[in-house]
């Protein structure tokens, strides 16, 4: 008997999913392994979200997590979109979280492939709006 194809989108969905929630840990490990201090994490708002939320020193990065087949495909997953939802969400944490603001703020990304080491790109690129 054959499944329906909305089952295999429902099944690769929840894969898609899985993929990004390990990458995720996986990426917030190698950055706690850099010094940073976890500060939030899946943190959504105005239509963006922003995967991890760091701090180490007087610095938060803001971070963008893209777990694919290579390296290569992951830095070219954030694209102008996904750049704009994600300082939206930026400015949005920025202005729940007053006691932060005099603090150095950067968009950071971690880019996570099989059987490598998490790669981190610090200030990947700059927050739209500030």
């Amino acid at each position: 008997m054959r499944t329906s194809k909305p089952v295999d989108a429902k099944g690769r969905r929840r894969a898609t999913y899985l993929r990004g929630q390990s990458g995720e840990t996986f990426a917030l490990l190698a950055m706690m392994l850099k010094g940073y201090r976890p500060l939030g994490r899946r943190f959504s708002a105005n239509g963006g979200e922003i995967d991890l939320i760091l701090r180490r020193g007087d610095t938060i990065a803001f971070v963008e997590v893209k777990a694919r087949a290579s390296l290569d495909a992951a830095r070219i997953a954030i694209d102008a979109k996904k750049q704009v939802r994600f300082s939206r969400a930026v400015r949005a944490w920025i202005a729940r979280n007053p006691r932060h603001k005099a603090m150095t703020f950067r968009a950071d990304a971690v880019f996570v492939a099989p059987r490598t080491w998490p790669r981190h790109l610090p200030d990947a690129f700059a927050i739209e709006g500030m």
